[in-house]
Formats: structure tokens, sequence, C-alpha cells
């Protein structure tokens, strides 16, 4: 197992198996009608634990981000430089990921992004984000 890779459990499961299909899974509680995202056996608002995975949109915008120049742990430094971010998801949750084809002078909070998928394993396909094709 690699360390720099997450490792599907039973509560994730569903969200790699998607993403290696190139969907991205997020949650959706079927008694108040919130999305969240990370994965949980229960609604992060109302607590139900009816909670269902749905297809999300793959669209969202930029949050925040930040460029990596420096990383010491492997197998990080032959990627540097890349960009940590935050993107806010069309259905409204927010995910932690990485923004890829993009200059670093074109980000900018609210940069329309779109979902983009990246085998790293046999196991897991990363989900990470690019600008919207204009």
């Amino acid at each position: 197992m690699r360390f720099d890779l997450p490792a599907p459990d039973n509560e994730t499961r569903p969200f790699w198996d998607a993403a290696r299909d190139e969907r991205l899974l997020i949650q959706r509680c079927r008694a108040c009608g919130r999305h969240q995202f990370y994965p949980r056996p229960f609604c992060k608002v109302c607590w139900h634990d009816d909670v269902a995975w749905v297809e999300a949109s793959g669209r969202g915008t930029l949050y925040t981000w930040s460029v990596v120049h420096v990383n010491d742990l492997p197998p990080f430094p032959e990627r540097v430089p890349y960009v940590a971010a935050i993107v806010e998801l069309e259905e409204g949750p927010r995910i932690m990921t990485n923004i890829v084809d993009c200059e670093f002078d074109a980000l900018r909070v609210g940069l329309p992004v779109e979902v983009t998928f990246r085998p790293a394993s046999d196991d897991v396909t990363l989900p990470l984000f690019r600008p919207t094709a204009a």
C-alpha cells in the first residue's frame, strides 16, 4: 500500500469505484436534501442516517488554493510545483483536490472548474479539477 494515496474502505468504496469509472459521487441526505462531502454514515446537517450516493455535476468554482513549491516528503519532491486547492462544487460541498492544466497566474477565487480524472494506481483514480473549457 502506498502512503501517498487514499486507502478505500467500506465507507468510501463507492466514491473510489465511481472515480475509477470517471464519475464524481457525493452524498445527499434523503431527509433534508443537503449534499455533503466527505463521506459519512449520517447527514452533517440534520444527523439523519438516510444518506445516499448521487452523481455530482463535476462543476464548481475555485474556493482557495496554494501553489506548493517545496514538499520534502516522498514522492512529492518529483511533483512540485503543484496546486493544492479547495473547490466548491455546484451542489454546495467543498472538496480538497489539485488544480491541473492551468497556469498559476490564471488562478483566482471563483474560477470555474470541472472535474477530470487521473489514475494513480490500479485501485485509485483521483478526481482533480481544471479550468472549465470556454
